[in-house]
């Protein structure tokens, strides 16, 4: 049996935390009020990755945006948000995420 490795929790530094204003609040009152987002890593292939990163909204549970890429990075999140802000001009919706790498680095 072969075992996978076990990947390394990395804590977060104080600056990197930001509030949680959702706190578990998983409903909206209306569309483009909150919105959740992650990116899903997908194995296919003989060993080949691919990354689906996508924004949910949370009052009817639709997919916003979503974008299909080989690299997990900033580039596929902001390509996601910028898809998503298109899709609902205007808005400006609470964004929650699991604090995943691509959320929590600085941009330059």
């Amino acid at each position: 049996m072969i075992r996978r490795k076990k990947k390394k929790y990395v804590k977060s530094t104080p600056q990197q935390v930001a509030e949680n204003l959702l706190n578990r609040k998983f409903t909206a009152e209306r569309s483009n009020e909150k919105w959740l987002t992650d990116v899903t890593e997908l194995k296919y292939g003989n060993g080949q990755k691919a990354y689906l990163s996508a924004i949910l909204d949370l009052h009817d549970k639709a997919i916003v945006a979503y974008v299909l890429g080989h690299s997990n990075n900033n580039s596929l999140v902001f390509q996601t948000l910028d898809l998503a802000l298109q899709a609902a001009p205007g808005s400006t919706p609470m964004i929650h995420s699991d604090r995943g790498f691509q959320v929590r680095q600085e941009v330059a």
